[in-house]
């Protein structure tokens, strides 16, 4: 059996705010306490634990737990289409391989995510199979060499059951940008699952696989989990190599997971989560075993979070947000507050510059970036009478749109004649950022927002009208602006749908304080009543 979940207090700060910082969160003023003894569950079961006893137990075989996810993705991938490749026959082969050597070898061959099947964001290297970033001008291009988020889950027994869709290089929020296919929220077909990572949440979502691998640039992570009712996480940057990921904007890239449950979330964390010798940003900072910091619910006090202080920004329940969206925060933050945490507003003047200082910068560093898609270096080539024609001829015909446009904005805010107006001026305002949410969070323990404005929208609604898109991402970018952790967990409905459609609350924590949004997300999951978090495409099935 595996080892049970240490009982752990939190180590929440106790902070004497200043009176002129503090404004009461009013709309949970009025709401009765939490109750004295027990708390009710709503938690999600954790996929992996119950796949390592299972195996253990010798109850089921990692052959037939991966014959039944294969089922599955089979049954729902014509209308969800959140793979660009399946792997299969190659992920069967690896599961009869686990069965042998547990059979020969016992329990000491079984690593923590042995028998557990991974979709992995098809801008993450992997070295048998394509990956092709969401992009024509890789099609056919297959890696070497594992990237090392990826080398780390097969190390520690996980098996990569494909490569999932996602909006061009990361460009987009609807995976609608994809060069291959348009992939549908399991929710609800005719809708969005959020992008860029759009095929790994709505892969988790449909239970396609147990867990994913996205990236998470602006937010990529963070608003799939939204709209497809799972929960994600944003690392600190640094706190997992980038090594293998193809780089986008390359001081924003950070590589996140995608699980059910915050269990799961934290388990994938602990494996991926680490320095990379081969990646000179990632940070020397101690791995803990994240897993074993969360608090079961038969251990939690009746207060489990008395003494944390949580802000809720202001500035992103105001106009633009929908009003179902604000009234699900408002119920979640709600939740926290009979959980024991004391909820105020706070303010965040320099919020709303996040978005287009986010877009100036990671436009410039695309620009930069996917110069080495030429058809020389990297891509698909096509014949020309001369070099230039080459280079031109290849780039015009493997990029799309989107990509095309931002490194041409890019280019425009890096020229000779701008540099200062745009790409010096916001490298100025996201030091003004991130100066705002760490003095924040020297008076909160954790921050909490929407993740996005919105709950999923009809696919096509803004193909056509990219800066209503762009705004979709005010909720998240200025998050990866100061380099923080986020987590997305499930935290209510609005209508839309047959089922109604997900929405996420997002919390964000100090530098390389993971541990501590697991924990409170771990709480707030467990407790949070009167909703499951299954799509109806499942309960069809």
């Amino acid at each position: 059996m595996p080892p049970p979940l240490q009982a752990q207090r939190l180590l929440l700060s106790h902070r004497r705010l200043n009176p002129s910082h503090r404004r009461r969160f009013t709309a949970v003023s009025s709401l009765p306490s939490a109750p004295a003894k027990t708390l009710a569950t709503g938690a999600a079961p954790s996929s992996i634990l119950s796949i390592r006893e299972s195996l253990l137990s010798g109850e089921r075989t990692a052959a037939d737990i991966t014959a039944d996810y294969l089922s599955r993705l089979r049954r729902t991938e014509p209308s969800v289409r959140s793979f660009i490749h399946v792997a299969d026959a190659a992920a069967e082969r690896e599961a009869e391989e686990l069965d042998r050597r547990i059979a020969t070898g016992g329990h000491d061959v079984v690593g923590p995510l042995a028998g557990v099947l991974v979709g992995v964001k098809d801008n993450l290297c992997t070295a048998n199979m394509p990956s092709t970033g969401g992009s024509q001008i890789l099609d056919g291009y297959r890696p070497a060499y594992d990237a090392t988020a990826v080398r780390r889950l097969r190390e520690a027994g996980a098996i990569v059951v494909g490569k999932t869709n996602l909006d061009e290089f990361g460009m987009g929020s609807t995976t609608e940008g994809s060069g291959f296919q348009v992939t549908t929220n399991p929710w609800d077909g005719s809708r969005v699952p959020g992008g860029s990572s759009g095929g790994s949440a709505s892969a988790v979502s449909a239970r396609q696989c147990v867990v994913s691998l996205g990236s998470d640039t602006g937010g990529s992570v963070r608003q799939p989990a939204s709209f497809c009712g799972v929960v994600g996480l944003k690392p600190t940057y640094g706190r997992v190599s980038r090594f293998g990921l193809m780089a986008y904007a390359s001081s924003l890239d950070v590589v996140g997971c995608f699980g059910s449950s915050v269990v799961d979330t934290a388990t994938i964390l602990s494996v991926i989560a680490g320095h990379d010798k081969m990646d000179s940003t990632s940070s020397t900072h101690d791995v803990p075993d994240y897993k074993s910091e969360l608090i079961p619910l038969d251990l939690l006090e009746s207060k489990p979070l008395n003494g944390m202080r949580i802000g809720i920004i202001r500035e992103t329940l105001g106009e633009g947000v929908d009003t179902g969206v604000i009234s699900s925060i408002k119920a979640a933050a709600s939740h926290l507050e009979q959980l024991g945490s004391v909820v105020e507003e706070v303010a965040l003047p320099s919020f709303s510059l996040g978005l287009p200082t986010y877009y100036i910068l990671a436009s410039s560093e695309a620009s930069s970036n996917l110069s080495r898609y030429d058809g020389i270096r990297y891509g698909r080539q096509i014949s020309a009478d001369d070099l230039n024609g080459l280079y031109g001829g290849s780039r015009a015909s493997g990029l799309g749109h989107e990509v095309k446009m931002r490194i041409l904005m890019g280019t425009y805010a890096l020229s000779a004649g701008y540099y200062d107006a745009y790409y010096k001026r916001a490298q100025q305002v996201r030091t003004l950022v991130k100066k705002s949410f760490n003095e924040a969070l020297e008076r909160y323990d954790i921050l909490v927002s929407p993740a996005a404005p919105s709950a999923a929208y009809k696919i096509g609604e803004k193909i056509n009208d990219p800066l209503a898109m762009y705004a979709g991402d005010i909720m998240t970018v200025n998050v990866n602006l100061a380099g923080l952790p986020a987590l997305v967990v499930p935290c209510g409905f609005v209508e839309g749908g047959s089922a109604g459609l997900p929405v996420g609350l997002q919390m964000i924590g100090s530098p390389f304080s993971e541990g501590n949004l697991l924990r409170v997300g771990h709480i707030f999951e467990q407790t949070l009543q009167n909703f499951s978090f299954v799509p109806p495409l499942l309960a069809e099935g």
